[in-house]
């Protein structure tokens, strides 16, 4: 039995030699040789079968193993404040529900809006049979990066034309935070950031995993539902020297309270004073006022002094590009050869994490910002969709108003963008929720972008 066993073998090892020889002759293709010197290394020295072996190589290492899984530990993670109200929303099967907590624009009908300018834009990418779809350089779409500066920074800033800014594409306004947080823990002598209280709910998180420590200033004043300016000013007063700060360049998310230019100006000397590192969030330009030159203006003060800065930007909320994830990260520098410095380094921290961005998206972005026309119009949408915010605010509170509605609602109309700290507390927004199907978060926070009244 043991001679038929070993006949039997050496008879299979001599046909995988002979399949061997097959594929290492003069005459098969290249491919077919490089299959053929595989198989020689998988077969050399072997005492069983290949497909024995390759068997074994592949069997899981948890086959046969039985029980609780490895992961039986984990708890139930709780819902993201914000994004749970849309998961709460969508469980509801009433017709006349409302949901005041998703952070996208939306029409009339509460429906997701593409701008026209994007369809076109789109179409024209469609159209060009001479594009691929290889790895973009870890930078991102070059062309697509200074139009993005240009645009935040002004097409006639010195910064610009001095080569003092560096620009990598990055994924949405989120990534462009994770990526400026990681680049200033590794190589910024402070690792402490300053964020606003409150804030967008992700930014303790984005900054506390790029490494840095978070502490937050003075900003909203719930008794006056606006600027606490002064307490502001008292705590970046007190703040390290050299410590970052995280500035909400317009619309702040979430109160909608934004400071006057001449506060801005008060806040860039006592930036600039104290030695602290101003980054920028920008996930709103035009998106607020209607205009992208006045929603960019404190960004640009700051860089017209000649200082360094960090601004993350988003082209979400102003083109609609929610889904497709596009954004930058700009750093400004006080010499070419620092930025350049700098870019090298911003490619180590982004390799590991995504390798390149995506790029569809910041092709659209790059066809609209070169193209004078498609530019043009996509800045009177823009405009249609900030003024219908104003509007929606003013109707709002009108309406507050001609009901009597008890108290002073006209923080409504002072505040900006997407966002309202309505001021109602968590008993009066689960009230509103059980009884007209009306969404938004415990504390009151709504995006004003369609008729709630």
């Amino acid at each position: 039995m043991m001679g038929n066993e070993s006949s039997s073998f050496r008879k299979h090892h001599n046909q995988q030699k002979m399949k061997t020889t097959e594929f290492s002759s003069s005459s098969s293709s290249p491919s077919d040789r490089r299959i053929g010197a595989v198989l020689r290394h998988l077969t050399a020295g072997a005492d069983f079968p290949i497909s024995d072996r390759l068997s074994s190589v592949f069997a899981s290492p948890t086959s046969g193993v039985t029980g609780n899984s490895v992961f039986a530990h984990l708890v139930q993670a709780p819902e993201d404040p914000i994004l749970g109200v849309t998961v709460a929303y969508n469980k509801d099967p009433s017709p006349i529900k409302l949901n005041l907590g998703v952070g996208a624009y939306r029409t009339e009908e509460g429906k997701p809006l593409v701008l026209n300018v994007v369809r076109k834009a789109e179409q024209q990418l469609i159209s060009d049979r001479s594009r691929i779809k290889e790895y973009l350089p870890i930078v991102g779409l070059v062309e697509f990066n200074k139009l993005s500066a240009k645009l935040i920074l002004g097409a006639d800033s010195p910064a610009i034309s001095e080569n003092r800014v560096t620009t990598v594409e990055c994924l949405s306004g989120t990534g462009s935070l994770r990526v400026g947080g990681e680049f200033l823990a590794k190589h910024y002598h402070q690792k402490t950031i300053y964020i606003t209280q409150p804030t967008w709910g992700n930014h303790p998180k984005i900054f506390t995993l790029a490494g840095l420590s978070v502490k937050t200033y003075r900003y909203y004043d719930p008794s006056t539902r606006g600027l606490n300016f002064q307490g502001l000013l008292e705590d970046l007063g007190a703040a390290p020297p050299g410590s970052i700060v995280l500035l909400h360049a317009c619309a702040h998310n979430p109160t909608g309270v934004d400071p006057t230019i001449q506060q801005w100006e008060q806040i860039r000397k006592l930036i600039r004073s104290k030695g602290l590192m101003p980054f920028f969030d920008s996930a709103y330009q035009g998106f607020a006022s209607g205009s992208l030159n006045t929603d960019a203006k404190p960004i640009r003060m700051f860089v017209a002094d000649g200082g360094e800065c960090l601004v993350a930007q988003s082209y979400a909320k102003n083109m609609g590009l929610y889904g497709e994830r596009v954004g930058a990260l700009s750093i400004v520098c006080k010499s070419a050869d620092v930025a350049g410095r700098v870019e090298s380094q911003l490619k180590l921290v982004i390799r590991p994490m995504y390798s390149s961005p995506p790029i569809h998206g910041a092709s659209i972005v790059a066809v609209i910002l070169r193209d004078r026309n498609l530019f043009n119009e996509w800045t009177l949408e823009l405009k249609a969709m900030a003024d219908r915010i104003i509007s929606m605010r003013k109707q709002l509170f009108e309406a507050l108003r001609a009901r009597g509605t008890p108290g002073d609602w006209s923080h409504i109309i002072k505040q900006i963008g997407m966002f309202t700290f309505t001021g109602l507390n968590p008993a009066q927004v689960s009230f509103m929720t059980k009884e007209y199907h009306i969404y938004m978060t415990s504390d009151g926070f709504t995006f004003p972008t369609f008729e709630i009244v």
